[in-house]
C-alpha cells in the first residue's frame, strides 16, 4: 500500500514545480503591470518609505516583476529569474512590513516571505519537466 501511494507520488512530481511556477509568475506578472500602470502612485508610496531614488526604483522593481514573472511562468531561466525577485522581496519586507513585526515568527504570516521560501524551491529544485529550461536541457544534452 505505502509502495503504491510513493509510485503515484513519484509519478506526480511534475505538478509541484509546475504550479509554483504558474501562481508565482502570475502575481508577479500582475504586480510589475499594476505598477507600470500605476508608476505614479507607486513613486509615491516609495518615497513614503523612503526608498532612494524612487522615481528609478519603482519602474525598475515593476519591469523587474513583470520580465521576471514571465520568466518564471513559462519556465525560462528560471532560477535565475528568481534571484533578483528575492532581492524585491526583501527590500519589501525590510521596508514595507519590518514595522508590523512586533516577533520573528511574524515574519511567517507576510505573504512576502512565503514567495521567497517558494522562489528558493524553484532555485533548488528547478522549474520541473514542464518547462522551457528543461527542454532545452534535454535538447542541447544530446548534442
Amino acid at each position: 500500500m505505502i509502495q503504491k501511494f510513493l509510485n503515484i507520488a513519484q509519478k506526480l512530481q511534475w505538478i509541484a514545480p509546475l504550479l509554483t511556477r504558474l501562481v508565482l509568475g502570475t502575481v508577479f506578472i500582475e504586480s510589475g503591470w499594476g505598477k507600470l500602470q500605476h508608476i505614479e502612485k507607486v513613486v509615491g508610496y516609495f518615497e513614503s518609505l523612503q526608498i532612494p531614488f524612487a522615481s528609478i526604483q519603482a519602474p525598475f522593481v515593476a519591469g523587474c516583476e513583470l520580465v521576471f514573472g514571465i520568466l518564471i511562468l513559462i519556465g525560462l531561466l528560471t532560477r535565475l529569474a528568481s534571484v533578483p525577485l528575492i532581492g524585491i522581496m526583501i527590500v519589501a519586507i525590510l521596508t514595507a512590513k519590518l514595522g508590523e513585526m512586533e516577533a520573528f515568527t511574524d515574519l511567517f504570516g507576510f505573504s512576502e516571505f512565503l514567495y521567497i521560501l517558494l522562489f528558493l524551491y524553484l532555485i533548488v529544485y528547478g522549474p520541473g519537466a514542464i518547462s522551457i529550461d528543461r527542454y532545452l536541457c534535454q535538447r542541447f544534452a544530446k548534442k
